[in-house]
């Protein structure tokens, strides 16, 4: 794995466990019984998104070590997931037969 393709995985993992985090604990201004005029009851009041950012940098770069792990060493490779037999198979020293 590249360092391009290592930033990417780790974006992504971000990304995804930044939005599975953003909702947590979130107050609106309908529970808080504050809601600004134009705005919906579901807006939210308090949602200290440095706090979430935090967590999920945290969480990010632990999940990112072991998945990267994963990969580096290959306890799981592409070969593992292919329930189908559709890739040709693997000959001696990486060569495929052809």
């Amino acid at each position: 794995m590249g360092i391009t393709s290592a930033l990417v995985l780790l974006a992504v993992i971000w990304s995804l466990m930044f939005l599975i985090i953003l909702p947590i604990r979130v107050k609106t201004q309908g529970d808080l019984g504050e809601i600004v005029p134009g705005t919906h009851a579901g807006a939210p009041e308090v949602h200290n998104i440095g706090k979430k950012a935090k967590i999920t940098t945290v969480l990010s770069l632990i999940l990112w070590v072991i998945i990267s792990t994963i990969i580096l060493s290959e306890w799981i490779t592409v070969r593992d997931l292919d329930w189908f037999d559709r890739m040709e198979a693997e000959g001696p020293a990486g060569e495929t037969d052809g």
